[in-house]
C-alpha cells in the first residue's frame, strides 16, 4: 500500500517537471520569434530606406543630369550624406562617380559662392561636418584608386576623377571662393586642407599611392598618362612640402614613392616639369642628407626589403646624374649611402641556386620572394643604374683622380719607338673603337713612389668612391661585365688611378698593401678595395682589346706600365700565397686574391702569346727551387697553392723536372718500374708493318689506363706475316710510337689541318668523314699522353689556339677567342678586326650571323646563333659577331674532335700535371726544347759501340764537323735523323731515351750482324777491311743510335754526313 502511494508521488512531480520544461521552451521559442523578426523587419526596413536613399540620390543625379537647374552646395551636401549613410564600395560605385562629378563642376561655376562645394567649410553649423564628410569622400576614392587598373581605358577614366577629387581638395590653389576678397580666407583655408591631408596620411594614403604608380609604371610602357603622373607626384609631395620636409614625411616619400620602379624615368619622359620642382625644392639633397645617417637609412632598407630598395637606388642615381651641383657638394654622403644601400641588397645575394633562392634579373640568385610583377620594369631600372658607371658620373667622382696630369716625358728618344700600323690611323666609333690620339710628348712610366698619406681627405674619398663601386659590382651580378664596361670607357681612368696607388704610403706600391692585409681595420679594407676595383677594372679592359690595341695603340697602359704592373701583381700574389694569407683566407681577402690573381694572369697569358715582359720577368729570385720541392714532398699546402696559382714564379726546367718526378712517382706506386723484387706487367702487341695505324688503334684503344701508362712491347711483322729482326727495349715501341704520331697527324689524312702561314696543326674540321672518328681522335690524345708520359719528343707543332684549348684555358671566363684567331688564320683575323675598325654602318656590307663554308665542294651555311641568317650584322652587334666568329672557327667546328683527343690526353697526363705550363711550355714539353742544339751536353751523354770512343779520330771529326762546319739548321737535320727529332729533350740530353750512341759499322744494313770481336779491335784501331768511301751513315732513330763507317778522311765524312741528313736516309730497325 505504502509503495503504490510513493510510485504515484513519483510520476506526479515527473510531469510537474516536464509540463515545466515545456512551458520554458515555449517562451524561449516565442522569444527568438520575436527577434527573428525584429531582425528581419530591421533588415527589410534598412533596406528599404537603402532603397530609398539610393533612389533619391539618383534622382537627384538625375535631374542634374538634364540640366534644369544648378545644384546649391547645401544640396550637394545634404545628398552626400544620405550616400554616404548607405555607402558600399560595390553598389554604389556609379553613384559616387556621379557625386564626384557633380562636386567637381559645382567648383568649376564661375561667381555663384552658394554652388561651390567648398563654400559650406565657411558655414559656422556646417564646418565640422563637411570637413568630415569632405574626408570620407577622399578616402573613398582612395579605396577605389587601390583597386582600379590604370591600363583599362574605363579605369583610368575613372583614376582621373578619383585623382581630380584628391588635387582639388589637398590644396586651396583652385578654390575660386579664395579669390579677390576670399584671399583672407586663404590661411584657414591652408589649415582645413593640412587637416584633410593629414587624416589621409594616417589612413595610408602614401601606400595607396604606391599601389597606383606600380600598377601604371611597373611595366615596359606605361598605362598612366602626363596629367595622372603629375597629379599623383603633386599629391605625393603636398605632405612633404607643408611639413617642411620633416624626417618623417620624407621617409614615407622615400619608402612609398621613390621605391616605385624607374620613377623618375618616367616622370623626365612623360612630365619633365615634375624633375623642376624636384630640383626647386632641392629634394636630391634633402634625401641624400636623410638617408646619410645610419639609422635611418637601416630603417628605409628594412622597410623595402632588396627588390625595391635597388629601386630607390636607381631613383637617386638618375636624379644624382641630374644634379651635377648637389653631387659634387655632397659627394661623400651620395657615395655613403649607395654603399650601404647596395650591401644590404648584397645580404640577399646568393651564389648558387635553391630551394631559399629565386632568379633576379640585376641580382642574381635571391635569398628573397621576387615581386616578378617587377620584371617588366627591370631593363629600365637598369638604364638608371648605368648613369652609376656612366662616363658623367665617373668624371664627377673620380674629379681627384683625373684631375690629375700624368707626368710627361719630352724626350722620346729615350723610350723605345713603337711599332705603327697601318690600323692605327682606322677610326674606331663605339665603346671598344674609341679613338686614341696620340700625344706628341710621352709620359713618363708610372711606378711605385710613395709619399701620400693614406688618412688624408683626397685618399679617404678615393677610397670610398672605389668600395662604392666594388659593392657594385658585387651586389649586381647580373650586369657586371656592363659595369667594368663603363668604368674603363675613359682611357686615362685606369692609368690615372694606378698612379694614384703608386703615391700611396711612404715607399708607395707593394709594402702598404701588404701591410693592409695584415690590419683588419675599416682603412685597410677601404685600401684593398681600391686595388681589388683596380685589377677587375684592368683585367677587363686587357681582355677586351685585341693585340693592336695593347701593343701598338697602347690604349690606356703603354707596355712599359703593364712589365711595372704585372711586377707588382706577381710580387703580391707571392707574398699572399708564401706568407700563408691565401691558406686561411675567407671573404673579401679571398675576393681580394681572386681579383689580383685573375689580372696577372691575363697579363701573363698575354706575354706567353706576345711578349712585352723582359727575360726572366716572372721569375722570383728569392724562392729557391730546393725549398719549393721540399716542401711539396711534406705537403706544405702553401707550396701546393703556389704551384696551383703561379708556376710561371719557378724556372721553367724546374717545372719540368717537377713533372717527371710527378710521372715517376705515380709509377712507382702503380708498379710499372723494375724492382729488385719484382717486374712490371708487359704487354706485348703485334703491328705488320704496313698497317700500322690500323693494328695499333685496335689493340691499344681497348687498353685499360694503367696497362696505356705500363711497359709497352711491339713485334713488327711484314707482309708475308714474318717477324722482322729486332728485340724492344723501349726503343721499337718508341719508332712504333713516332711512325703512328707521324700518320696520324699528316694533314693527307684529314684527321688534322694546317694553320695558314706558320703550318701548324689543329684538328679537321671535316675529319667526321672517317668512321669513328671520335674514337680514332681519343687514340690519338691517348699516343700522345703516352709520348709526353714517357718523355719522348715528338716533332708535332700544335696550333697555339689548340695547346689553350689542351690546357684548358678555354673555360676561363677571361678568355678571348678573338686573341687566339691569329694562331688559326692570320688572315682571317685581320678580315674580322677590320669590320671592328669599319667606320661606316656596317650593315651596308650585307654579313649576317652566320658563316658560309666550302666543306668539300659544297656551301654549307653555319648559322652562329639560332636563326643568324636572318639576323644582319649592326653596328651594335658587330662585337658580338666577331667573338662568335672567332668562338665558332676555333671551338665550335671542332668542339667533338678537341673533347674526343683531350679526353684521351687525360686519361695519362693528369690536367694538374701541365696545369704548370703555358700553351708555348706546353708545346716545348711535347716536342723538345726550341733553344740550340747544346753539343757539349750531347758529347758528355754519348754511348760508344763497335770500337768507337770518345778520342777515336772519326769521333773527334764529327764533334769538329758539327760545331764549326754545320749551321744550326743543319745540326737540328742532324738530330732529327739520329732520334727523329729535331729538338733537343727540355732537360738536356741527359733525359735522352734511349741515350744516344755511335756505332762503328763496316757494313751495309741488310748484311749487319752486330759487333764481333774482330770488329771492335778493327773499329777502335782504325783497321778497314777495304775503304768505305762509297757507304752513307745511317740510323735507327728507335734507339737514337748514329751508324758510322770508319772514314779514311774529314772531308768525306762531312760530305757523305750532310748528304745522309738532306736525304733523310735513316729510320732503319737494328
Amino acid at each position: 500500500m505504502f509503495s503504490a502511494s510513493q510510485c504515484s508521488k513519483a510520476q506526479f512531480l515527473d510531469k510537474a517537471r516536464q509540463a515545466r520544461e515545456e512551458r520554458r521552451e515555449l517562451k524561449e521559442r516565442e522569444r527568438a520569434a520575436v527577434q527573428v523578426q525584429a531582425l528581419v523587419r530591421r533588415f527589410l526596413c534598412r533596406c528599404r530606406l537603402q532603397r530609398e536613399i539610393r533612389r533619391e540620390v539618383e534622382d537627384f543625379f538625375g535631374a542634374n543630369e538634364s540640366g534644369s537647374s544648378k545644384r546649391s552646395a547645401l544640396s550637394i551636401f545634404r545628398i552626400a550624406r544620405k550616400l554616404l549613410f548607405v555607402f558600399s564600395l560595390k553598389e554604389d560605385k556609379e553613384r559616387f562617380e556621379k557625386l564626384c562629378r557633380c562636386i567637381l563642376n559645382s567648383m568649376d561655376v564661375e561667381n555663384e559662392p552658394k554652388v561651390w562645394y567648398v563654400s559650406l567649410a565657411l558655414s559656422k553649423d556646417l564646418t565640422l561636418l563637411w570637413i568630415k564628410q569632405i574626408k570620407d569622400i577622399l578616402w573613398f576614392c582612395c579605396e577605389f584608386i587601390k583597386q582600379l587598373k590604370p591600363d583599362i581605358l574605363q579605369d583610368s577614366r575613372l583614376v582621373n576623377l578619383h585623382l581630380t577629387m584628391l588635387v582639388t581638395f589637398t590644396d586651396t590653389s583652385t578654390w575660386k571662393i579664395l579669390r579677390g576678397k576670399g584671399e583672407t580666407l586663404r590661411p584657414a583655408m591652408n589649415h582645413i586642407c593640412a587637416n584633410i591631408m593629414g587624416h589621409l596620411n594616417q589612413k595610408g594614403f602614401y601606400s595607396v599611392l604606391q599601389i597606383l604608380l606600380t600598377n601604371g609604371l611597373a611595366r615596359s610602357r606605361p598605362s598612366l598618362s602626363k596629367g595622372s603622373l603629375t597629379a599623383i607626384f603633386s599629391l605625393a609631395l603636398r605632405p612633404v612640402v607643408a611639413a617642411q620636409f620633416s624626417d618623417n614625411l620624407l621617409r614615407s616619400f622615400l619608402i612609398h614613392i621613390m621605391s616605385v620602379p624607374a620613377m623618375v624615368t618616367h616622370l623626365a619622359t612623360l612630365t619633365p616639369e615634375r624633375l623642376a620642382v624636384i630640383e626647386s625644392h632641392d629634394l636630391f639633397r634633402k634625401f641624400i642628407l636623410f638617408l646619410s645617417r645610419e639609422a635611418q637609412c637601416g630603417d628605409v632598407c628594412m622597410c623595402l626589403e632588396g627588390s625595391h630598395t635597388l629601386c630607390l637606388l636607381g631613383n637617386l642615381v638618375y636624379l644624382g646624374s641630374m644634379n651635377d651641383k648637389v653631387l659634387e657638394e655632397e659627394t661623400a654622403h651620395f657615395v655613403g649611402v649607395l654603399i650601404h644601400m647596395l650591401s644590404y641588397c648584397q645580404k640577399y645575394v646568393s651564389q648558387k641556386k635553391s630551394n631559399l633562392t629565386h632568379w633576379h634579373p640585376v641580382l642574381g640568385w635571391f635569398s628573397q620572394t621576387v615581386d616578378y610583377g617587377l620584371n617588366e620594369s627591370m631593363p629600365l631600372l637598369t638604364k638608371q643604374l648605368q648613369h652609376l658607371w656612366g662616363v658623367h658620373m665617373i668624371r664627377i667622382l673620380f674629379s681627384d683622380v683625373l684631375s690629375k696630369k700624368l707626368l710627361e716625358n719630352q724626350d722620346i728618344a729615350q723610350l723605345p719607338a713603337q711599332p705603327v700600323s697601318p690600323q692605327n690611323s682606322l677610326p674606331m666609333k663605339n665603346l671598344f673603337k674609341r679613338a686614341f690620339q696620340k700625344s706628341a710628348s710621352v709620359r713618363n712610366i708610372l711606378k711605385p713612389v710613395g709619399g701620400k698619406r693614406v688618412d688624408s681627405a683626397e685618399v679617404q674619398k678615393v677610397c670610398s668612391i672605389c668600395v662604392l663601386y666594388q659593392t657594385t659590382l658585387t651586389t649586381l651580378t647580373q650586369i657586371r661585365l656592363q659595369i667594368l664596361t663603363g668604368l674603363t670607357y675613359l682611357d686615362d681612368l685606369l692609368p690615372k688611378l694606378w698612379a694614384f696607388i703608386c703615391e700611396l704610403g711612404p715607399q708607395g706600391g707593394l709594402k702598404l698593401f701588404l701591410e693592409c692585409l695584415n690590419n683588419d681595420t675599416e682603412e685597410s679594407k677601404r685600401l684593398l678595395a681600391m686595388l681589388m676595383l683596380f685589377c677587375d677594372c684592368s683585367r677587363h679592359l686587357i681582355t677586351i682589346l685585341d693585340d693592336i690595341e695593347v701593343y701598338e695603340e697602347q690604349i690606356s697602359f703603354k707596355l712599359e706600365e703593364l712589365v711595372t704592373i704585372s711586377a707588382f701583381l706577381n710580387s703580391f700574389v707571392f707574398k699572399m700565397i708564401w706568407d700563408g694569407i691565401v691558406e686561411n683566407a675567407r671573404g673579401e681577402t679571398l675576393e681580394l686574391f681572386h681579383s689580383v690573381h685573375g689580372w696577372l694572369m691575363v697579363l701573363y697569358e698575354r706575354d706567353c702569346r706576345r711578349r712585352f715582359a723582359p727575360e726572366d720577368h716572372w721569375l722570383r729570385k728569392d724562392l729557391k727551387p730546393s725549398v719549393l720541392f721540399q716542401e711539396l714532398d711534406k705537403d706544405k699546402k702553401r707550396a701546393q697553392l703556389l704551384l696551383q696559382y703561379i708556376p710561371h714564379v719557378i724556372p721553367h726546367k724546374n717545372r719540368v723536372l717537377l713533372f717527371r718526378n710527378m710521372v715517376t712517382k705515380e709509377k712507382e706506386k702503380l708498379g710499372l718500374v723494375e724492382t729488385s723484387s719484382a717486374s712490371p706487367h708487359v704487354t706485348h702487341i703485334t703491328i705488320r708493318r704496313s698497317r700500322m695505324l690500323e693494328d695499333g688503334y685496335e689493340q691499344l684503344r681497348q687498353l685499360s689506363q694503367n696497362a696505356m701508362k705500363g711497359v709497352i712491347r711491339v713485334k713488327f711483322v711484314n707482309d708475308l706475316g714474318v717477324d722482322e729482326a729486332g728485340i724492344d727495349q723501349d726503343g721499337v715501341f718508341k719508332e712504333f710510337l713516332e711512325e703512328i704520331i707521324k700518320k696520324v697527324f699528316d694533314p693527307a689524312l684529314n684527321l688534322f689541318k694546317t694553320t695558314s702561314g706558320d703550318e701548324r696543326l689543329y684538328p679537321s674540321p671535316t675529319s667526321y668523314i672517317h668512321e669513328n672518328y671520335l674514337q680514332l681522335f681519343e687514340f690519338v690524345g691517348k699516343m700522345l699522353g703516352k709520348a709526353v708520359y714517357e718523355g719522348i719528343v715528338v716533332d708535332v707543332p700544335f696550333a697555339s689556339f689548340f695547346l689553350s684549348q689542351l690546357l684548358g684555358h678555354h673555360h676561363s671566363v677571361f678568355y678571348s677567342s678573338v686573341d687566339e684567331l691569329p694562331s688559326l688564320d692570320s688572315e682571317f683575323y685581320k678580315n674580322l678586326t677590320s669590320i671592328k675598325r669599319y667606320d661606316g654602318d656596317i650593315s651596308d656590307l650585307g654579313l649576317t650571323l652566320s658563316y658560309d663554308e666550302d666543306v668539300m665542294g659544297q656551301l654549307v651555311c653555319h648559322e652562329l646563333v639560332p636563326g643568324g641568317k636572318t639576323i644582319p650584322v649592326t653596328n651594335e652587334n658587330k662585337i658580338s659577331y666577331i667573338h662568335l666568329m672567332a668562338h665558332f672557327r676555333m671551338h665550335t667546328q671542332i668542339k667533338s674532335q678537341t673533347a674526343a683527343l683531350i679526353s684521351g690526353f687525360r686519361s695519362i697526363i693528369k690536367p694538374e700535371w701541365i696545369r704548370m705550363f703555358s700553351a708555348p711550355e706546353l708545346q716545348r714539353l711535347i716536342s723538345g726544347d726550341n733553344a740550340e742544339i747544346d753539343l757539349e751536353d750531347l758529347k758528355k751523354h754519348t754511348v760508344y759501340y763497335g770500337g768507337f770512343h770518345g778520342s777515336h779520330r772519326v769521333i773527334i771529326w764529327l764533334w769538329d764537323i758539327l760545331a764549326n762546319d754545320f749551321s744550326p739548321e743543319e745540326r737540328a737535320m742532324f738530330l732529327k735523323f739520329v732520334t727523329s727529332c729535331s729538338r733537343p729533350p727540355l732537360l738536356g740530353f741527359a733525359y735522352l731515351k734511349p741515350p744516344f750512341s755511335i756505332r762503328c759499322v763496316e757494313v751495309s744494313d741488310d748484311q749487319d750482324t752486330g759487333d764481333t770481336l774482330g770488329s771492335v779491335l778493327r773499329g777502335f784501331f782504325t783497321i778497314r777491311k777495304k775503304e768505305p768511301g762509297g757507304r752513307l751513315p745511317t740510323s735507327s732513330t728507335c734507339f737514337n743510335l748514329l751508324k758510322l763507317p770508319n772514314y779514311s778522311k774529314k772531308s768525306i765524312l762531312r760530305e757523305k754526313l750532310r748528304y745522309a741528313i738532306s736525304m733523310n736516309t735513316g729510320f732503319e730497325l737494328s
